[in-house]
């Protein structure tokens, strides 16, 4: 058959489409990401075929109950995101989800998810994720992001706990180290979201949303943020000193680490909104490579000891 008599996949229903949206995919990969490194570094050398599907299974109840609490945010936040020109897009801020359905979609993959970890991974671990899903759809959303500009690094602890819970997955316990990786996604956190609340400064104004930024301006969250750096970076090197991780981790930690803080320092000795979105954008591929080099560095210990 050539290739124009190849018929075009059918796109899926709008509805479900919309849905997916819900579920903010691309936070929830990183997510899963996360919590896959929790899993594995929990498990010394390589796992076998029952900690393999373990493992498979506690990504996709991790990946449920984190869907949900996204789906609950943009419930919550409907009228914020349709002030924001990040967010206006999303189908609850467009009317094209209504909030019961928003509402039922949330409760129904929240306790699917669930039901799935408590079932076939362990009752520690759905416990976790569904403190991680209070923690983040009601504490940080509904109390702590309309009134303290201190949010993101409160509320910043729900976002931390992925690694925790996949080390929760494979263990049944939650050790100092679940709670190392817990602290590295905890310090990564404000200066991530705070690079993104500079260039998107107005947005937030408009919404009335009590970001940094807007509460303190743009110098104090510069500031900020090259201090949080500063913190990340030695707390980065705790896998290696701890001895979690070798050589090959502790290289990769201090060369994305030294790019972050350079990053940081660019932005506070000379703002513009074009260094605040590449200070952002390297954020997110300074902590999927920071936990890549973990997971690499795991194995390669595993096969060359």
């Amino acid at each position: 058959m050539s290739a124009g008599s190849i018929p075009a996949p059918k796109p899926l229903p709008a509805v479900w489409r919309q849905y997916y949206v819900l579920m903010k995919p691309r936070v929830i990969q990183l997510i899963v990401f996360c919590a896959f490194i929790g899993m594995v570094l929990a498990v010394p050398g390589w796992p076998g075929a029952a900690q393999w599907r373990t493992m498979a299974l506690a990504s996709l109840g991790i990946w449920m109950v984190s869907g949900a609490a996204a789906a609950f945010n943009c419930l919550i936040e409907q009228h914020i995101d349709a002030r924001m020109r990040r967010t206006a897009w999303r189908p609850t801020a467009r009317g094209e989800l209504t909030r019961a359905q928003a509402l039922a979609f949330s409760a129904a993959l929240c306790a699917a998810g669930s039901a799935l970890l408590y079932l076939a991974v362990n009752p520690l671990t759905m416990w976790l994720t569904l403190a991680t899903f209070v923690g983040y759809a009601i504490v940080y959303t509904v109390i702590l992001k309309p009134l303290t500009p201190q949010n993101i690094v409160i509320g910043g602890a729900s976002g931390a706990m992925p690694p925790v819970l996949g080390w929760a997955a494979m263990t049944n316990a939650v050790t100092a180290e679940a709670l190392v990786l817990f602290l590295i996604i905890f310090l990564w956190t404000p200066p991530h979201f705070w690079a993104l609340a500079l260039y998107r400064v107005e947005d937030y104004r408009k919404s009335g949303l009590p970001m940094l930024p807007v509460t303190h301006g743009s110098e104090f969250t510069r500031l900020h943020i090259l201090l949080y750096t500063l913190v990340l970076f030695a707390a980065c090197l705790l896998p290696y000193l701890l001895r979690m991780s070798g050589w090959l981790y502790l290289l990769a930690a201090v060369v994305l680490n030294a790019g972050f803080v350079a990053y940081a320092w660019r932005l506070w000795r000379s703002y513009s909104d074009e260094q605040a979105r590449r200070t952002f954008r390297f954020s997110l591929i300074h902590l999927s490579l920071l936990f890549a080099a973990m997971l690499v560095d795991h194995y390669l210990v595993t096969l060359w000891p």
